[in-house]
């Protein structure tokens, strides 16, 4: 076995079984455990999925919100084991892969439309 076939198996353990299925634009809430000292919570996160990059156990996924009039993102691993669950609030109807016009606007400017099924 070379080296790329052992890296892809440890890889294949570390992925989720079944990964939230979601898009580009849609407002997700993402549970993430918080380690604090020896405690451990989870806490929640919602906000509108800007990107997702990557592929296999590497997969990403940036999510934006505003906090108190701040715009706050973050970037989660999408099979890490911090990340206990991730929700659908509502499905955005977006035209393009990745949403970085979001970053300049505030209010009604920053919405995106949402994806009637």
């Amino acid at each position: 076995m070379n080296a790329g076939e052992i890296i892809r198996s440890i890889e294949a353990e570390q992925m989720k079984a079944e990964p939230p299925q979601f898009h580009v634009g849609d407002t997700v809430r993402v549970y993430g455990k918080i380690k604090e000292g020896n405690r451990e919570r989870i806490q929640v996160f919602e906000g509108i999925v800007l990107k997702k990059q990557g592929g296999s156990s590497r997969e990403t996924f940036t999510v934006r919100k505003f906090s108190s009039g701040v715009g706050v993102e973050k970037t989660w691993p999408l099979h890490s084991p911090n990340v206990e669950k991730v929700e659908i609030v509502r499905y955005g109807k977006v035209r393009r892969a990745k949403l970085n016009y979001l970053r300049g606007r505030t209010g009604k400017s920053a919405k995106v439309k949402e994806l009637v099924r």
